[in-house]
């Protein structure tokens, strides 16, 4: 096995592994996510399929170089959101914003353009910190991995596929 489609695979595993315990503190922990936390998962979740699918297929050059910008894009995106979810955490309680509804009652109730704008601005829920590991909150442990698996995936799926022959699965 090549050391790309090993790392695409490391990389697949790693977001399943981060999800899985997305899962366990949610259902057996009772640590309901917010608005920011779902949108986090749903990137998580797309960087994984992105990895399983460039660990399946394991194209060659040009194939590799669009799976990584791929990867980098979605992390981006997913640390994005992670950034905006820490700079909530971290305001003063007079300057967070207040609670709002339900992603499921916005998206139902809302045009789609102020859905997204409502989403990503976030909600009193999101500031609050119900979790910590290391002195470091959820969302600053995802946007942690966000940065390493976006930039790992970048570089094994650019560097690896310039400097390696095709190799058979």
């Amino acid at each position: 096995m090549s050391i790309r489609r090993l790392a695409n695979l490391i990389g697949f595993v790693i977001c399943v592994l981060l999800m899985a315990y997305a899962y366990y503190s949610q259902f057996h922990d009772g640590l309901q996510p917010c608005v920011l936390c779902i949108f986090q998962r749903i990137a998580m979740i797309i960087l994984g399929i992105i990895f399983l699918i460039a660990f399946l297929h394991h194209p060659r050059a040009i194939g590799a170089r669009v799976y990584g910008i791929l990867l980098i894009i979605v992390a981006a995106a997913g640390s994005a959101v992670s950034i905006r979810h820490t700079y909530l955490q971290h305001l003063p309680l007079w300057k967070q914003p207040p609670c709002g509804p339900g992603l499921n009652y916005m998206f139902n109730s809302l045009p789609l353009n102020k859905f997204i704008v409502k989403a990503f601005t976030g909600s009193g829920d999101c500031a609050v910190i119900t979790w910590k590991f290391l002195g470091l909150t959820m969302p600053e442990w995802v946007l942690i991995w966000f940065v390493i698996l976006g930039v790992g995936g970048l570089v094994v799926n650019l560097y690896w596929a310039k400097t390696r022959d095709h190799q058979p699965a």
